[in-house]
C-alpha cells in the first residue's frame, strides 16, 4: 500500500510563490511516474505536471513557465515549485503515482491566491 503525503499549501497573494512536497512511503524510484493534479471549487480534477524515470518533466499549458516538477530519490519525495501564481491556480493540488495497476492519491492540500 503506497501512501503519499502533501504539504505546504496556504495563502499567497497573486504573483508570488510556492513549494508543494509529496512525501512517498516508499522509493519514488520504485513508480514509473508521479504527478501532480488540482481541483478547483466546482471544476474537475486536472493534470498540473508529470515526472518520470525516462523523459523530461511535463507540464498543462496553463502551467508551463511558471511552475517546476522535481523528485529526490534520497527523501522519497516529489515537488512541484509554482511561481508567479495567479487567482486561477487556486485548487486543492494532489499528488498521484500508478504502482502495479493501482492509482494512488494523497489527501490533497490546498492553495489559495488572493488577487
Amino acid at each position: 500500500q503506497v501512501q503519499l503525503v502533501e504539504s505546504g499549501g496556504g495563502l499567497v497573494q497573486a504573483g508570488g510563490s510556492l513549494r508543494l512536497s509529496c512525501a512517498a512511503s516508499e522509493n519514488i524510484n520504485n513508480f514509473g511516474a508521479m504527478s501532480w493534479f488540482r481541483q478547483a471549487p466546482g471544476k474537475q480534477r486536472e493534470w498540473v505536471a508529470g515526472v518520470s524515470r525516462t523523459g523530461p518533466p511535463n507540464y498543462a499549458g496553463s502551467v508551463k513557465g511558471r511552475f517546476t516538477i522535481s523528485g529526490d530519490v534520497a527523501e522519497n519525495t516529489v515537488y512541484l515549485q509554482m511561481s508567479s501564481l495567479k487567482p486561477e491556480d487556486t485548487a486543492v493540488y494532489y499528488c498521484h503515482t500508478n504502482h502495479d495497476g493501482t492509482d494512488y492519491w494523497g489527501q490533497g492540500t490546498q492553495v489559495t491566491v488572493s488577487s
